[in-house]
């Protein structure tokens, strides 16, 4: 799933599925693919809020897909091309992988300071 910047959320609450993956080596080709496609399927699921992702060069990646309900996290689990993709996921593109669901229950930010701006300077330790 590939995203860049961060998902226009509602206000909290809402659910966030967080994964955390490890790349293998396998297939990219087929790993970009699927997820390209995979971003496009999640965008027209009932409940999908948006999503935020991120991978680095070690193969190292965060999704965080945000959904108003649980009924819509597992509506989109049992879709039957995420199902498949899931599968090929466990079996060739992953080393290892961990899915957490949670509550927002607040969510903060902020932007950030632009260059220009002058920032206080930081306390010192006596």
């Amino acid at each position: 799933m590939a995203a860049s910047g961060f998902a226009d959320l509602p206000a909290p609450p809402y659910y966030a599925v967080i994964f955390s993956s490890q790349r293998s080596a396998a297939d990219a080709e087929g790993y970009d693919r699927t997820a390209t496609r995979m971003a496009e399927l999640v965008r027209d699921q009932p409940g999908f809020l948006g999503f935020e992702s991120t991978r680095g060069a070690d193969g190292f990646g965060i999704t965080v897909a945000y959904f108003d309900s649980e009924q819509a996290i597992r509506a989109w689990r049992e879709h039957a091309e995420h199902t498949v993709a899931r599968d090929l996921g466990h079996r060739r593109w992953y080393q290892r992988f961990e899915q957490r669901i949670a509550i927002v229950q607040r969510a903060y930010g902020g932007p950030r300071p632009s260059a220009d701006r002058t920032l206080p300077q930081e306390p010192r330790l006596p």
